[in-house]
């Protein structure tokens, strides 16, 4: 099952490539603020479409409209967000100032804990979010459902945790993956492009310029965002594992 969440995922997010680069000017202006929630919200109507669709269905990519309320429900998603990384930021402190107020072995030993718990409450806030950015999604966007701490816990219960881990492991490795290999080829091209051009007694430096102008256009327009609708998707259908 997870298998099929990420075909329907890689294939799902390479339908629209038209829309694969509005997402990427969008994030070239994302140091503004208004477009980064625009793109948050974008990638909720992702989540949205999944949620209430079945794998390896015929769904579209949504459409970049209704400027206003793509905003609004970026702007709801990174609350929800916030929420849910207060919790293991505050354990990190705590602990944190109680090892700075001590000394030697004991303060290694405390930080050590807090780092580890820290860790674990992460984890698990983090699948908590998500399913509760898919549970807001599924209940028509009621900001409410994102915090029904009980229905999360027990429709994560219902995936399986394992499943759940399992699944955003995997999310992390392909996206590395995927940005890897892109990243190597493109600059395997062009550092061959610059041997040649060395060869032919011409100046290789602007050659690699260009390409990693290249690379960066490449990673800014056509892979960040097919990755981020890659990962919105795999999370929403994730989600649907439970109904």
């Amino acid at each position: 099952m997870i298998l099929d969440i990420y075909k329907d995922a890689l294939e799902y997010s390479a339908k629209d490539w038209k829309t694969l680069v509005i997402l990427g000017v969008v994030a070239l202006f994302s140091f503004l603020l208004l477009p980064a929630f625009l793109i948050t919200g974008y990638n909720y109507r992702v989540i949205n479409n999944a949620v209430h669709g079945i794998i390896n269905g015929r769904d579209p990519l949504p459409e970049f409209n209704d400027i206003i309320d793509m905003f609004v429900d970026g702007v709801k998603v990174v609350i929800v967000q916030i929420v849910y990384l207060i919790i293991p930021v505050i354990i990190f402190f705590i602990f944190a100032f109680v090892a700075g107020n001590l000394t030697g072995f004991a303060s290694a030993v405390i930080m050590l804990i807090g780092c580890l718990l820290t860790l674990v409450v992460g984890i698990a806030s983090c699948l908590m979010c998500q399913m509760g950015l898919c549970h807001m999604a599924y209940h028509e966007g009621a900001f409410s459902k994102a915090f029904e701490f009980k229905e999360i816990k027990e429709v994560i219960d219902e995936i399986g945790w394992f499943e759940c881990i399992a699944t955003y492991i995997g999310l992390i490795i392909i996206t590395v993956v995927i940005s890897f290999v892109v990243t190597a080829l493109i600059g395997l091209i062009f550092t061959m492009f610059g041997i040649s051009g060395a060869v032919l007694g011409a100046n290789p430096g602007g050659i690699f310029v260009f390409g990693a102008m290249v690379n960066s256009l490449i990673t800014m327009f056509i892979v960040g965002p097919y990755l981020s609708i890659f990962n919105a998707r795999s999370i929403g259908l994730l989600y649907t594992m439970q109904i």
